[in-house]
């Protein structure tokens, strides 16, 4: 299968190696031309334009975007629907909020796909999970390619219609802060608690057969190793929100309660404070870095 990929930054890279390891041709564009050669590098075919990357697909377009969520989506669609019809696929693997993906696919000239994608860059290797919503017929003609920037045919699935993969994805990454709020909490009264504890140790054995054991408790194992067990010069400074804050949103909506979700939210909300770092926050700034790669904000 040929398919185009936009958007050649960490993840829409990962997306393009995988693809191109996994049999498939790749039409590669990014604003960057560096991004691009790169790419060209690697094995895809580049293209210096989105016309240039649809000329090059043919007849049949099937095209992922890798561009960030908000404006950049809408013109990047913008420039792709003159070159569309019903028959061709796009898949939107960025975090939009779901409500303007169902407003995308209905205003789209070809199949939209909203694709939620879980793993970050440090799944590089793994493959990702994909929550995927929109055309069945569209989700079952990429099938080949789900299952090549995937773990395989487990980790992406059919949410439902249009909006469902991005609202999976919205709750994920709701639970995601609460997981992570959860280990700093822990963590925090280890290593203020009444032992003189080894926490790299401590998350290791956890690890090891615990209840708790996951990948994120690995990433702690992570942290105290490379840091130290006071986590060195990380600040409590924790970033994001965006998806979190639409979490409780659409909970408040649906008058559904989300105490521990609400609350890790507002930690990290408080974390912007000017006071005197919890070490809770510390750790889930690290953890960010860990499965995403996002800057580790440090201390003066």
């Amino acid at each position: 299968m040929q398919l185009g990929v936009i958007g050649l930054g960490r993840m829409g890279r990962i997306v393009t190696d995988r693809l191109l390891a996994n049999g498939h041709g790749v039409v590669a564009y990014d604003l960057d031309s560096k991004a691009v050669e790169e790419a060209a590098e690697a094995g895809a075919t580049p293209a210096d334009s989105i016309g240039d990357l649809v000329e090059r697909l043919g007849e049949k377009k099937r095209i992922w975007l890798m561009v960030p969520a908000g404006r950049a989506v809408d013109a990047t669609l913008s420039d792709l629907d003159p070159h569309l019809d019903g028959e061709d696929i796009v898949v939107d693997g960025g975090n939009s909020h779901f409500e303007r993906s169902v407003e995308r696919a209905e205003a789209c000239s070809g199949t939209y796909l909203d694709c939620g994608t879980s793993g970050g860059p440090a799944s590089a290797d793994a493959g990702f999970s994909l929550m995927i919503g929109g055309s069945e017929w569209a989700y079952e003609e990429l099938v080949p390619a789900f299952d090549a920037v995937a773990t395989g045919r487990a980790g992406h699935d059919r949410m439902g219609p249009s909006g469902s993969g991005h609202y999976v994805k919205m709750v994920h990454n709701g639970v995601e802060y609460a997981l992570m709020q959860s280990y700093g909490e822990g963590f925090e009264l280890l290593h203020e608690g009444r032992y003189d504890l080894d926490l790299e140790s401590v998350a290791r054995t956890w690890n090891n057969g615990a209840v708790i054991r996951s990948w994120l408790l690995s990433l702690c194992e992570e942290a105290f190793s490379e840091e130290g067990a006071d986590l060195g010069d990380v600040d409590d400074y924790v970033a994001g929100g965006s998806t979190g804050t639409w979490t409780i949103q659409e909970a408040l909506e649906q008058e559904i309660a989300l105490p521990i979700i609400s609350g890790a939210l507002s930690e990290r909300f408080g974390s912007r404070a000017p006071e005197e770092g919890r070490f809770s926050r510390r750790l889930t700034n690290r953890l960010r870095y860990g499965f995403g790669r996002h800057e580790v904000a440090r201390r003066d």
